[in-house]
């Protein structure tokens, strides 16, 4: 056993929430180490957002290639090198972890990477990847291992070698037929950068219907678009048995509710959610709690179960978004400071990178109903955004729900052209507690995608008496 050694601000992993935080800490004049078992600045710029946003991107430019001559430029053959795809997507990873660990060296933290195990309280085992072994003893622990893509148990899908995200991320060449399994963040967005590639594809199901955690009208309308596309969607459809081997030929025997069908095809991409890296990094003998589903156990402070131990990020149950962890850091730095922040009432954004964008902030109609909440709901297509009219970005809609005895704005859903951006101004809004009057009277910038908030915001109905 190797002598331990006393670190003021130890961290579990290097995803976006314990890279500032131990930063931070570091430039604080604390001793401050973080280990990290492979991805220097975690999933985020390495496997997950930053990459498939890249590739998203080429995709985007394929598409406007294959449609120039709608806007007046002709073209000839248009090829898709995939070759390329990669070598722009690794380019920019490789300038990421670059800056990420001059940031680390500036700062004074000490970037350990190996893998680590707690054998005790705030003690940490460290493995490291060049050989030999290091104890951590931490005064103040902070756990930021993140999650991984589950791999449901379909019996032959892992004799078959399915894609993660990770791996699909790494081809270099275009399956000529993708099947993607769940139809949520990363399946959408993937299958239709596929698709504007050239790859047929197939998206299955297996809830009632595709972006599950959205309204009726919100799936419905993402449905039609993808379609548009060429995109094949099952919904309520179980993969039943999976034969061959993704990158050949695979073939899934799927359960629908008009019978049994088998799809064939050359690829397979899994994304049917995400499972947190606790298991097996010894948070028994350091004394923090899991809850039911496997994240950790943490209070409004982010405070676990352990004294001066706490969690960060995806592995703590926050919303799956670099962005939170980015705020989980925020509010773990301001109370060691003598802060009093809370993630209670977070007024949390997220944006779903097909093409239109999908937005959302606050409550959805669902959400509001769940909740025995009353709001009166705006909407508008995208149409009547005189900005669609001259980039032929119609296809969407905004939709607005206010509370229906006041005039708080409790939630914003676009699908639509910088969907992202406009989101935005909805959340500053609503931070600021203003009323939807407000937006509904701005003078907004004409032509732009936000102009559309003053048509939006005009069709809320009256008060409820």
């Amino acid at each position: 056993m190797p002598q331990p050694e006393q670190i003021e601000t130890l961290v579990l992993g290097s995803g976006n929430g314990g890279m500032f935080l131990a930063r931070h800490m570091a430039r604080s004049g604390r001793r401050t180490a973080v280990v990290e078992r492979r991805l220097i600045g975690g999933s985020c710029p390495n496997t997950n957002c930053l990459p498939s946003k890249n590739e998203i991107w080429s995709a985007k430019v394929a598409d406007l290639v294959h449609h120039a001559a709608q806007f007046g430029t002709m073209t000839g053959p248009v090829k898709i090198d995939m070759a390329k795809v990669l070598k722009r997507k690794r380019g920019m990873v490789e300038e990421m972890i670059a800056g990420a660990l001059q940031e680390y060296k500036a700062s004074g933290a000490e970037l350990i990477m190996g893998t680590g195990r707690f054998v005790g309280s705030k003690q940490l085992e460290v493995h490291l990847n060049d050989g030999g072994t290091r104890l951590l003893v931490g005064e103040q622990v902070f756990i930021n291992v993140g999650t991984h893509a589950s791999i449901p148990a379909i019996p032959g899908l892992a004799a078959a070698e399915a894609l993660t995200n990770i791996e699909f991320l790494e081809l270099d060449y275009l399956p000529q037929h993708l099947i993607v399994l769940g139809g949520g963040y990363v399946g959408l967005e993937l299958a239709q950068a596929y698709r504007r590639f050239g790859s047929r594809v197939t998206i299955i199901e297996y809830g009632p219907q595709i972006a599950g955690r959205e309204d009726e009208d919100v799936a419905e309308e993402m449905i039609r678009i993808l379609n548009d596309e060429g995109i094949e969607i099952f919904v309520e459809a179980e993969a039943h048995r999976v034969q061959g081997h993704s990158g050949k030929h695979v073939s899934l025997l799927l359960r629908t509710p008009v019978g049994e069908k088998t799809i064939e095809g050359s690829d397979i991409l899994v994304a049917t959610g995400r499972t947190p890296n606790t298991a097996g990094i010894g948070l028994d003998a350091a004394g923090v709690e899991l809850d039911a589903r496997g994240y950790i156990k943490v209070n409004e402070r982010l405070e676990t179960t352990a004294p001066d131990v706490w969690a960060i990020g995806e592995c703590a149950g926050s919303p799956q978004f670099t962005h939170v962890s980015y705020d989980d850091f925020r509010i773990i730095r301001d109370n060691l400071a003598g802060g009093d922040r809370t993630t209670n009432d977070r007024i949390i954004p997220y944006c779903m990178f097909t093409d239109p964008a999908l937005a959302r902030v606050g409550l959805s109609e669902n959400e509001a109903r769940g909740q025995g909440i009353k709001v009166r709901v705006a909407k508008v297509p995208m149409s009547v955004v005189l900005r669609t009219h001259t980039t032929d970005e119609q296809k969407g809609f905004m939709k607005a729900l206010v509370a229906a005895h006041s005039d708080e704005i409790l939630g914003f859903t676009m699908i639509g052209s910088e969907a992202g951006e406009v989101m935005a101004v909805v959340q500053m809004a609503m931070m600021a507690g203003l009323p939807f009057t407000k937006l509904r009277e701005a003078i907004l910038a004409h032509p732009t995608m936000a102009e559309g908030l003053g048509s939006l915001f005009s069709n809320v109905p009256p008060r409820l008496s």
